[in-house]
């Protein structure tokens, strides 16, 4: 499910919260808390699959710029995920080949292919999800905004 909240971040904060969100999930598995699909630690984030982790962070920040653009629609909610996702494959399968000295069909089978039916349905409970949720996340900074000028 990692990737449906690198969505929703994108997709329901600021750039720069999305980002920041997404890079300390990043820190807080690279210092060892057992959150990543392999485990936890510096090790997970080199390895063979380092590459869509770490590919999260820009897919984060594009994706949040793009989807400032209109949160109302969910299909412009699913092109933002799909792009999203173009970014997050390409960095993840190109590391996977260069790590496993794959060629581009093997890195693509094992790195892509099996991974598309989770990702639609992702995108999917994302682009619907975001919709009805974006206008609260706006409600509580206003809310947020308010108190502070008190």
């Amino acid at each position: 499910l990692q990737t449906l909240f690198v969505f929703l971040s994108a997709l329901l904060l600021s750039p720069g919260s999305a980002t920041a969100a997404v890079a300390l999930y990043l820190v807080l598995g690279a210092i060892g808390l057992p959150i990543f699909t392999s485990g936890g630690g510096l090790a997970a984030l080199l390895g063979p699959t380092g590459g869509f982790l770490i590919s999260m962070v820009p897919a984060a920040l594009v994706g949040s710029l793009i989807a400032r653009k209109n949160h109302e629609s969910v299909l412009w909610n699913v092109v933002v995920m799909l792009v999203m996702e173009v970014i997050i494959y390409v960095i993840g399968v190109a590391w996977l080949v260069i790590q496993r000295d794959l060629t581009l069909q093997q890195g693509l089978m094992g790195g892509f292919v099996p991974f598309i039916p989770g990702d639609i349905i992702k995108i999917a409970v994302a682009a619907i999800s975001a919709k009805y949720l974006y206008p609260e996340t706006e409600k509580m900074k206003l809310k947020r905004k308010g108190r502070e000028e008190e």
